[in-house]
C-alpha cells in the first residue's frame, strides 16, 4: 500500500510528522488534495486548515498561516510561518 511521508513545520518547531494516506491543504490557487503518487508540486499556502488522514487513527487538523507545500516522491513537506494542531 502506497503512503505519504508527511512533515508539518512552523518557523520554530515541527508540528507533526508521520505516514498518511491523504493531505488536504488550502493554497492561493484553492484547496488541493494530495494522494500517494501525486506529481511533484510546489504551492503557496493560504491561511487555513491542513487536514491529514494518517495511515492509522483519526484525521489530524493543523491550522497553518502562510508558507508553502512541497510534494515529491510521496514526501509532503508543509512549511508555515505559524502552525499548530487544533
Amino acid at each position: 500500500m502506497a503512503e505519504l511521508t508527511v512533515s508539518v513545520v512552523s518557523a520554530d518547531r515541527e508540528v507533526w510528522s508521520g505516514r498518511a494516506k491523504q493531505i488536504v491543504a488550502r493554497t492561493t490557487e484553492g484547496e488541493i488534495g494530495v494522494l500517494p503518487g501525486h506529481e511533484p508540486l510546489l504551492g503557496i499556502l493560504s491561511a487555513g486548515e491542513v487536514r491529514i488522514t494518517p495511515t492509522e487513527g483519526d484525521v489530524i487538523i493543523a491550522q497553518a498561516e502562510d508558507g508553502f507545500l512541497s510534494v515529491e516522491n510521496n514526501t509532503v513537506t508543509i512549511v508555515a510561518g505559524a502552525a499548530a494542531l487544533i
